[in-house]
């Protein structure tokens, strides 16, 4: 019953989506022959995300709109050798891990150039100028029409590894992948988005280019207006789903997901950055990123609180860690939050935890070291390993704790974990999860044969060699306290550990549980139970179904709420983890 395709529903017509490219265009001639019709000249902007297949819009639209004139911000740019010294810094010689930074797209531009194409727009006096590619809204800051192309990550990434695409002026089509997404992470991506935030408001039309057969196009208004709808009460985003080299096969049956590869490791199912939002117009459906509605909406969806401390950044992360006839995760460890801000520009890390969903026999979690063993030793073992290709003997350091079904397991950064195999993990986490330093990967490689990047040095920077044994006993499994309880219901703080800014509770329930967001988002899973309902106490939205294993998000403007067992649920008990900023002082 898991929901691989959830929708926010904004219009039943689908008239209100304009679908392929004859339908786009008739909607775009009627836009712009008012002015044509009365002499004066057009400008129509196409702002494009990076990774849109920009030749093919601009053929199509061009044989749409017959402009006079062209303007295609691709020549606009620095050389790819320019671009690639400026970067640099940026980058750093890791092959994972850039800088945090406040590039815009503006710096991808030769000033020159764009100050040419600018008074060239500005000069433009009959017909129709076409303005399009990436940071054409900087080429023609007051069109008389823009269209904003937009795109999802995961599509990017898809593009990316199937060899579509390269990075932004780069001229590295033949890239890895894996270099390919790091730079999009440290500089296309925020470059784009920072322009993204100033056009949002004002867009006339959204295009849609993730499925290049069918590419689809609505309102700037009906976007606006879906994503002021999406707040109003529970959504869900769009999951994805991805092998890896220790994954598994639990997700292949309760998700029912295609068998056309090795495995499914990871199932992105709460990660905005990352993630997308379906808008349904009766039968259509358009694919946007969901930082749209973080970038329109932060109050509304994070809450005061949240937006005054992290800006318009959603800082919970709610992801499916699939090991069951896989294998173990890397062991790692995540940066210190000094570590991260002197390194890498985040003024956060990545606290998480494991929630387990579920585990067979032998299931376990190594988690913290051994009492009394010599850190340099364990550290002088993992480089040998790395160094001649041996074996490293994590159990000779490593705690190995067995784990069962519902255990939760805190892991503050610095403190070496990771899960081992035959786990269905449900890891609740703060958002930053690029940054993870890999200790040992159990002598394996990637799925492109590949070894993975291992960062011991800065790993061993990181580690706190206090968190032994004991310590982890008493401070980071199974935290578990009541806290309340009514009819057919009781709830428990199953954590985070006091280091990390994150609360979770867990509710077992049989009837239905009162709930309120008190200002902040909430962010929640079915963990026990077929299938739940979530409903406002005063009809403030309409009721929304959850069914196993779904992950959803609550607004922080919603308010009270409850949830109740529903469907072949119905009488028997249920439970939700819920994950909450703690207030910031």
């Amino acid at each position: 019953m898991y929901d691989k395709a959830p929708y926010i529903a904004v219009s039943s017509s689908a008239r209100d989506c304009y679908s392929g490219w004859e339908r786009i265009g008739l909607a775009l001639h009627a836009a712009v022959a008012r002015r044509l019709a009365a002499g004066g000249p057009q400008t129509v902007c196409v702002e494009c995300y990076p990774g849109v297949a920009i030749q093919e819009a601009r053929e199509r639209l061009e044989a749409i709109l017959q402009p006079a004139r062209v303007i295609s911000t691709e020549r606009l740019f620095l050389s790819a050798a320019e671009l690639n010294r400026r970067m640099e810094p940026l980058l750093t010689d890791d092959p994972v891990f850039g800088v945090m930074n406040t590039i815009g797209i503006e710096d991808y531009f030769d000033p020159e150039k764009l100050e040419a194409a600018e008074r060239e727009v500005e000069e433009f006096r009959n017909g129709i100028a076409l303005v399009i590619g990436v940071g054409a809204a900087l080429v023609a800051p007051r069109p008389d029409l823009l269209i904003y192309a937009d795109l999802a990550r995961w599509e990017i990434q898809r593009r990316q590894r199937r060899g579509e695409i390269g990075n932004l002026g780069a001229g590295n089509v033949d890239d890895l992948p894996s270099l390919k997404y790091k730079r999009a992470f440290f500089l296309d991506w925020r470059a784009a988005d920072r322009l993204k935030q100033t056009l949002l408001a004002e867009i006339d039309f959204v295009l849609d280019t993730n499925d290049p057969r069918l590419p689809k196009m609505i309102s700037g208004e009906a976007m606006r207006g879906g994503l002021r709808m999406a707040v109003r009460g529970p959504f869900r985003v769009v999951p994805f789903f991805d092998p890896g080299p220790w994954g598994g096969h639990w997700m292949e049956e309760v998700c029912d997901l295609p068998r056309d590869v090795p495995n499914y490791a990871w199932c992105f199912d709460c990660v905005p950055e990352e993630n997308s939002l379906l808008l349904g117009f009766g039968d259509a459906r358009v694919e946007i990123p969901s930082l749209n509605l973080v970038y329109t909406q932060p109050r509304e969806l994070l809450g005061d609180n949240i937006y005054e401390h992290f800006g318009a950044e959603f800082p919970i992360r709610f992801d499916l860690l699939d090991t069951v006839g896989g294998g173990n995760l890397s062991l790692q460890v995540h940066p210190l939050t000094q570590y991260v801000q002197e390194k890498f520009g985040l003024f956060y890390t990545q606290d998480e935890s494991y929630y387990l969903l579920d585990a067979k026999d032998g299931a376990c979690v190594y988690l913290g070291t051994k009492e009394n063993i010599d850190p340099a030793a364990m550290l002088c073992d993992l480089k040998a390993a790395q160094q001649v290709g041996g074996n490293f003997n994590a159990d000779l350091y490593v705690n190995r704790w067995p784990a069962k079904m519902h255990d939760h397991f805190l892991i503050p950064a610095g403190t070496v974990h990771c899960s081992g195999r035959d786990s269905m993990v449900l890891e609740i986490s703060a958002t930053p999860y690029i940054f993870t330093f890999k200790l040992w990967d159990w002598g394996r490689v990637g799925l492109d044969g590949r070894p993975r990047p291992i960062h011991l040095e800065r790993g061993a920077a990181n580690i706190q060699w206090e968190r032994t044994t004991e310590w982890v006993r008493r401070s980071l499994i199974n935290r578990i306290e009541p806290l309340s309880s009514g009819d057919g219901w009781h709830e428990e703080r199953t954590g985070l550990h006091e280091f990390e800014f994150i609360e979770t509770r867990r509710h077992w329930f049989t009837g239905a549980v009162p709930h309120d967001t008190c200002g902040t988002v909430n962010v929640l899973n079915l963990v026990q139970g077929r299938q739940a309902v979530v409903e406002s106490p005063t009809g403030a939205f309409q009721p929304f179904a959850v069914n196993y294993a779904e992950t959803f998000i609550v607004p922080a403007q919603v308010g009270p709420y409850t949830i109740r067992p529903c469907g072949f649920a119905e009488g028997t008990q249920c439970a939700t983890i819920k994950a909450f900023v703690r207030p910031q002082r």
